[in-house]
């Protein structure tokens, strides 16, 4: 295994552990302990990609003497096809998914919304959207359980 794909898996890993400490409120039992179906297809579909994803990229590291980021981006527009579907992916992980997971994120109390983004650069952008995803989906149950706070009570601000 190359020094740089041992680098971005562990930023990989450590980004997605950062996800899950930030947000273990989310994970305690409770109410929304359980895990929905719905959230369970974002965990599979994520989960799907990365081991996709991953196959492919260390298929790519060892077939090309110079693998970077530069030369992997360089090759993602080599022809019409691949420029239309590589444009998309750029937005889509560059500008995209980090204003919708941090504005997104901070409207839904999910902690640290902006890692979503980082971990996408090291794992792969399906995966860092269904993880949000499936945050998204335990965070809509975990509000449904809490209890609905009192007419009288002060608003919290």
């Amino acid at each position: 295994m190359t020094t740089s794909l041992a680098l971005f898996g562990a930023l990989g890993v450590l980004s997605t552990a950062a996800a899950f400490a930030a947000n273990r409120a989310l994970l305690q039992p409770g109410a929304a302990r359980r895990v929905s179906a719905l959230e369970g297809v974002f965990y599979a579909a994520g989960v799907g990609s990365l081991v996709l994803g991953w196959y492919f990229n260390v298929r790519y590291v060892h077939a090309y003497a110079d693998a970077s980021y530069v030369n992997y981006t360089k090759m993602l527009f080599t022809n019409w096809a691949a420029d239309s579907a590589a444009q998309d992916y750029t937005i889509v992980n560059v500008v995209l998914l980090p204003l919708w997971t941090i504005v997104d994120g901070r409207r839904r109390s999910i902690r640290i919304p902006w890692i979503f983004f980082v971990m996408s650069l090291f794992t792969s952008l399906a995966f860092a959207m269904a993880l949000y995803l499936a945050f998204v989906e335990r965070s809509v149950r975990y509000a449904r359980a809490r209890p609905a706070a009192s007419s009288t009570a002060y608003p919290q601000l």
